[in-house]
């Protein structure tokens, strides 16, 4: 009877790390098996012959010399300029980050100190804003911003995303804040902080992990937007999910679905980084709300 008592933690714990081995195989595949095939030609990567022909480069070895080839990649960044949508992004992202988190903060702060039942209702507002379709609100711009010249610049798509982001960046710092004593900003008003001074010295840097969950939450909205980008920048301006787009062609267009495969891998990657970066800081501002004080 011991020995089975014993011998079930080490049953329990090897089909844990199989379903966890399991689980990472099936996540993980289908971007391992984009990259690879990145690297091989539209008759491997797509065969209707042999499935086989992905991993081997049969295809791709008759037609270049080689059983991998960086034409996609090439004809993406260089023939295709997928390089000027990735630079268009960067600014998108950093800017509608940098401007959601600034508001959001102060915003959410005052919402969370004060005392008035109006921040009760400004937060259902912005709820009711946050849960209408991208498309209905882009729609409600598009006729101004062709009248005023405005469309196809990156400001103004940034202007929209910034709207469509707020009330969630308020949402969810605000619930954070709610969570942070109100004696730490007492307490630091009453050593001669200003209630921005206990804001900025003292909230602030408790608040962080907080910050960067939500920053991050903005960045993928961001980042991964193809309705606001697609209805508001030009095809000069374009973002890197309608460029991407742009690659599989249209019915009237043939298009190189290679480059679209190459474009998927370059945009993916920096998501993987940038995730295993602030891995803890995202595990902790997820967890924040979960303790009360």
């Amino acid at each position: 009877m011991n020995i089975k008592a014993q011998q079930r933690p080490a049953i329990l714990t090897l089909v844990l790390v199989l379903f966890v081995i399991v689980w990472l195989f099936i996540a993980v595949f289908p971007f391992l098996w984009t990259f690879w095939g990145s690297f091989k030609v539209e008759a491997d990567f797509f065969s209707k012959v042999d499935w086989k022909y992905a991993i081997f480069g049969v295809r791709t070895l008759v037609e270049t010399g080689s059983s991998f080839t960086g034409s996609g990649y090439e004809g993406a960044w260089v023939t295709h300029e997928f390089w000027r949508s990735v630079i268009n992004t960067s600014i998108v992202v950093v800017s509608v980050v940098v401007i959601s988190l600034t508001l959001g903060t102060l915003g959410g702060y005052a919402l969370a100190r004060s005392g008035y039942r109006y921040a009760f209702w400004l937060l259902m507002l912005a709820l009711i804003f946050r849960a209408m379709p991208h498309i209905t609100l882009v729609s409600g711009y598009l006729l101004p911003f062709f009248q005023w010249n405005l469309w196809g610049h990156l400001p103004t798509t940034i202007i929209v995303m910034v709207a469509i982001n707020q009330p969630f960046t308020l949402w969810m710092l605000h619930s954070f804040f709610l969570n942070i004593p109100k004696d730490m900003d007492e307490s630091a008003m009453v050593d001669g902080c200003t209630r921005f001074q206990a804001f900025r010295y003292v909230i602030i840097p408790v608040m962080w992990p907080g910050v960067i969950t939500t920053g991050l939450f903005s960045f993928l909205l961001a980042y991964n937007d193809f309705t606001v980008t697609a209805l508001l920048l030009s095809q000069e301006n374009q973002t890197m999910i309608p460029k991407i787009n742009s690659f599989l062609g249209s019915t009237q267009v043939k298009g190189n679905i290679m480059f679209a495969v190459s474009a998927v891998v370059s945009a993916t990657l920096p998501l993987f980084v940038l995730v295993m970066f602030f891995q803890r800081q995202i595990v902790s501002g997820l967890t924040a709300g979960a303790v009360k004080g």
